[in-house]
C-alpha cells in the first residue's frame, strides 16, 4: 500500500496541484492534459514542449500559469533572424563605456521565472548555444560573463517537429512533448464563454503559489524515494528502445525527475509504478505515440489497485486509441517492409511495433474501424511472414 506523506513541505505540492492547477482548467476547456503536464515539468524543474498550430492558447497557457505562481514570464516569438539581444538583452552602454561587456537583463530571458518560446524550431546558430545551455543548466553566459538563472521550466512551442540535428538537440532538451490541438467542435460553446471571461478579466483563480514556494515543491523531487519502481522502470526503458524508440542513459536519468514529480503532486514521496504515465509524452516522433502509449499503459494498470487511490489522474485517464493514427502507423509499417533493404534487425523492430499497435486497434469501440485495421494488421503479418 502506497502511504501518503507527512511532510510539511508536500503543502505546496497539494496548492500547486488543487489550486493552481485546478483553476487552470476551470479557464481552459479541454486542456486538461497540457495542464496536467505543465504541472508535472514545473514540480520537476523540467521543460515541456507543446506542438500544434497557431491559436490554440499555448502562450495564454503559460501566461496565466505564471500569474498563479507570482512569477515573470518571458514570452518571445522567435523567427529565423532572431539576434540574442532579444531574448538576453543588449549590453549596457554606460558599463560598456567603462571597458566592461555586461548585459542589461532588465525584463528579459535571464530574469524570468517561466519562459515561453514560441516557434521554438525557428531558433538560428546565433542563439542556439545559449539557449542549449539555459536549457541544460539554467546557466546564461556571454563572453565571460556567467549567470545562474532563477529559471523554474520553460515551455517550448511549434507546428513542426525539428528535420535538422541542430534543432533536433534542441528539441532534446524538452523531456515532455504534447499536442496542443483546437477543441472539438461539440465543445465550441464552453470554449466561447470561457474565452470571453477570460478576454474580459472575469477568470478567477483559486490560489496562487510564489516563487520560492514552487522551488520548496521541486525541492521535494530529490527526496522522493525510487526504490521500489526502478525494476520494473529499467525493463520499462528495455522495451521503449526494443520497439524502436530511442531512451538515452541521459533522458533515462533526467525521466526519473518527472517520476518523482508525479509522485509529490499526489501527496507522496515514494514513487509507484503509476507514477510512470509520464513515458506517454517522451515521443520524437508522432509514429511514435501509440507505441509508446500501448507499452506504458500495459506497465501502467499492472500496478496494485489500491495503488490507484493516490495515483495521479492522468494515470487512469490514457486517451482511447485514435484509429487514424493506429492506420496511419501501420501504413508506415508497410512502407518500410516493402524495402528491400531493410535489415533484419529492423524487421524485427517492426514485427514488435506492429504487435502493439494490434493489441491496441482491440480497444477501438467503432466495429467498421477496429475491424479496418484488423485487416491492415493480418495483411502486415503475412508482408512479415508470421502467422498473428
Amino acid at each position: 500500500m502506497t502511504i501518503l506523506s507527512s511532510d510539511p513541505r508536500l503543502a505546496s505540492a497539494r496548492r500547486l496541484a488543487t489550486g493552481v492547477l485546478a483553476s487552470l482548467k476551470e479557464v481552459f476547456v479541454g486542456k486538461d492534459e497540457i495542464i496536467d503536464l505543465l504541472g508535472v515539468a514545473l514540480a520537476g524543474g523540467e521543460n515541456l514542449f507543446l506542438l500544434g498550430p497557431p491559436g490554440t492558447a499555448k502562450s495564454a497557457l503559460v501566461q496565466q500559469l505564471g500569474r498563479r505562481i507570482e512569477g515573470r514570464v518571458f514570452d518571445y516569438l522567435l523567427t529565423r533572424f532572431t539576434e540574442p539581444n532579444e531574448l538576453f538583452g543588449p549590453f549596457d552602454i554606460r558599463r560598456l563605456r567603462e571597458g566592461e561587456l555586461v548585459t542589461n537583463t532588465e525584463g528579459m530571458l535571464p530574469e524570468a521565472s517561466i519562459v515561453f518560446l514560441d516557434e521554438l524550431l525557428n531558433a538560428n546558430s546565433a542563439i542556439l548555444n545559449s539557449l542549449l545551455m539555459v536549457l541544460n543548466e539554467r546557466v546564461f553566459r556571454r563572453g565571460r560573463e556567467t549567470r545562474r538563472l532563477p529559471l523554474l521550466m520553460v515551455v517550448g512551442a511549434s507546428n513542426r517537429l525539428p528535420e535538422d540535428d541542430a534543432l533536433s538537440a534542441l528539441f532534446d532538451r524538452f523531456l515532455l512533448r504534447v499536442r496542443c490541438d483546437n477543441v472539438p467542435e461539440q465543445r465550441m460553446l464552453e470554449v466561447l464563454d470561457a474565452g470571453w471571461k477570460l478576454d474580459q478579466g472575469q477568470a478567477t483563480s483559486n490560489g496562487t503559489l510564489s516563487v520560492q514556494e514552487i522551488e520548496t515543491v521541486q525541492s521535494l523531487v530529490a527526496d522522493v524515494d525510487l526504490a521500489g519502481v526502478r525494476k520494473l522502470y529499467v525493463e520499462l526503458v528495455g522495451k521503449l528502445r526494443s520497439a524502436g524508440i530511442p531512451v538515452s542513459d541521459r533522458r533515462a536519468v533526467k525521466l526519473q525527475k518527472l517520476i518523482a514529480a508525479s509522485a509529490i503532486l499526489c501527496g507522496r514521496q515514494q514513487a509507484d509504478t503509476t507514477d510512470m504515465w509520464v513515458l506517454r509524452y517522451i515521443w520524437d516522433t508522432e509514429e511514435q505515440r501509440e507505441v509508446l502509449a500501448a507499452i506504458v499503459n500495459q506497465a501502467v494498470e499492472a500496478s496494485p489497485q489500491d495503488a490507484f487511490a493516490t495515483s495521479h489522474p492522468r494515470a487512469r485517464q490514457a486517451e482511447g486509441p485514435n484509429p487514424e493514427e493506429l492506420a496511419r502507423d501501420m501504413k508506415r509499417i508497410g512502407e518500410r517492409l516493402a524495402d528491400p533493404a531493410l535489415a533484419e534487425a529492423e524487421r524485427a523492430v517492426l514485427r514488435d511495433q506492429l504487435s502493439l499497435l494490434a493489441g491496441r486497434s482491440q480497444w477501438i469501440v467503432n466495429r467498421q474501424a477496429r475491424e479496418f485495421l484488423d485487416d491492415q494488421a493480418a495483411t502486415l503479418w503475412q508482408q512479415i511472414g508470421v502467422q498473428p
